[in-house]
């Protein structure tokens, strides 16, 4: 069975670069652009695995992890915080 993986980036090239390595691997590929639509996403579904851009408009990655890992669905769930520099 497919591993399900959360993309969170504002950045729509490097989400939709990201997301076409990780389907082309065989995974399942949930990709959202704004953070809270991520999080009404994430608080609803559980996945395997979470990649988070931490400079995002509104809420910042920080604010979505701290959000969803309250969670009890994401308390063992990996994440990955990705950045620009």
């Amino acid at each position: 069975m497919a591993a399900d993986i959360l993309i969170v980036d504002d950045e729509r090239e490097i989400a939709d670069l990201l997301g076409v390595y990780l389907l082309n691997e065989g995974y399942r590929v949930h990709k959202f652009y704004h953070s809270s639509e991520a999080l009404d996403y994430a608080l609803n579904k559980q996945v395997d695995l979470a990649l988070l851009d931490v400079m995002m408009p509104g809420m910042d990655g920080f604010e979505v992890l701290k959000t969803i890992k309250a969670a009890v669905i994401w308390q063992h769930i990996p994440v990955i915080v990705t950045t620009a520099v």
